[in-house]
């Protein structure tokens, strides 16, 4: 593709891929440059909420993503110190607002490789594996990328240039487009494990359990098929190593703690995230635009950073393709002032008030979060208000009415 007019996207991750489809679908030539060799299996992100669902369904895809993950229309809330359950909350409460009242848990690469398959069917994109972006100049009417690819480097030219290439952007440092925020001091723990926590102790495929000195998130993924995994994630402490959080007699020492069983548990999986909270000083500069990873990064206790991307990447393309075909480039600064807006007001504030409320140590401030807990899931008005917010679509609805200043 020697289009000089096309949109070049770095990252070739879910983000990246669904940016890629939005354009191709309204007739913008894309390129899509991947540093590695093919879709990476990372077993982070899996919650898809209903906000993102309903992007999805209009991109042709809710379908498919829910057969390939598990269907969640229930979460709960427990306290781990006492075992009891604190709230349960069904998303069925908030059919009449939308047509996909659950949460469907599909791990992120499958998400990728669903969006990826139908790429290929698209004649205005391509998607190049084993090409890393690694500098690019942005002119007036242009920007030009150059690529480290298998055969050497190479130069693209295109109209616009998108960096969805995760939290360590290439595109965002060589723009200086600052990163603000802080990093976590303690990093999370995850396990995954085949023991099946709703069969053997009655937990939904979503389960958060707050406890003064370990926290914990427990939730089922579909994996490879039944009987699926369950993943756990803890804080660990900053004063331990890698080697140490990640030692056989270290996690499982960890998963009889807090959920004590006869016998061991299998193990599949173990991972350590140094995790953060920042968000950058802009989404747009001239003709650099960062959706995903690239733009936000968000601890993820309510699973919010995946679907934010998502939802970027479909803002972003709706409103690039309108620019391509004529529209002002102020669209553009309106993608920036929305999907910032939302990040900054909502999901980084709405993820740090949910690990606050599940590590809570003082025994007041503990009370209350459980206490308030209790109320909203006992009155269905309360109970619904929380899901439109849980489910980010309050959020975005809010959103769709932002203007530009």
């Amino acid at each position: 593709m020697s289009d000089k007019n096309r949109v070049i996207i770095s990252g070739g991750g879910p983000v990246g891929l669904i940016c890629a489809l939005s354009l191709a679908r309204r007739g913008v030539p894309v390129t899509v440059l991947e540093r590695f060799s093919s879709l990476q299996e990372d077993p982070r992100a899996a919650t898809t909420h209903p906000a993102t669902l309903e992007l999805l369904g209009e991109l042709g895809l809710e379908e498919e993503v829910r057969a390939a993950g598990l269907v969640s229309p229930i979460f709960q809330f427990w306290d781990r110190p006492s075992g009891e359950l604190v709230a349960e909350f069904d998303h069925a409460l908030i059919a009449d607002e939308t047509a996909y009242p659950y949460v469907v848990q599909c791990e992120q690469f499958k998400t990728a490789q669903i969006v990826l398959k139908h790429l290929q069917d698209e004649p205005f994109a391509e998607v190049l594996f084993d090409h890393d972006v690694v500098s690019f100049v942005a002119h007036d009417d242009r920007v030009e990328v150059t690529v480290k690819t298998p055969d050497g480097q190479r130069q693209f030219e295109g109209r616009y240039l998108v960096g969805a290439d995760g939290g360590r952007s290439t595109v965002r440092k060589g723009a200086n487009i600052e990163f603000d925020g802080f990093t976590w001091a303690e990093q999370f723990l995850v396990l995954s494990t085949p023991f099946d926590f709703a069969a053997n102790r009655g937990y939904s495929f979503r389960s958060y359990f707050a406890d003064p000195d370990e926290w914990c998130n427990c939730f089922k993924v579909a994996a490879d098929g039944p009987p699926g995994l369950w993943r756990t994630v803890f804080p660990t402490s900053p004063d331990q190593t890698d080697a140490e959080l990640l030692s056989d007699e270290a996690v499982h020492a960890r998963l009889q703690r807090f959920f004590p069983k006869d016998g061991g548990y299998e193990i599949v999986h173990r991972n350590l995230y140094r995790v953060h909270q920042r968000v950058a000083k802009t989404f747009r500069q001239g003709r650099i635009l960062l959706a995903g990873d690239a733009a936000h990064v968000n601890n993820p206790i309510g699973g919010m950073g995946l679907n934010g991307g998502i939802q970027d990447a479909v803002n972003l393309g709706e409103k690039l393709a309108r620019v391509w075909h004529g529209a002002s480039d102020a669209l553009l600064d309106l993608y920036d002032l929305q999907r910032r807006s939302l990040t900054v007001e909502f999901v980084q504030a709405q993820t740090i008030q949910n690990k606050k409320r599940l590590e809570a140590k003082d025994p007041e401030a503990r009370k209350a979060n459980l206490d308030e807990l209790r109320r909203i899931a006992a009155d269905p008005v309360s109970a619904k208000d929380y899901l439109m917010r849980a489910s980010m679509l309050e959020a975005n609805r809010k959103l769709a009415d932002l203007q530009a200043a």
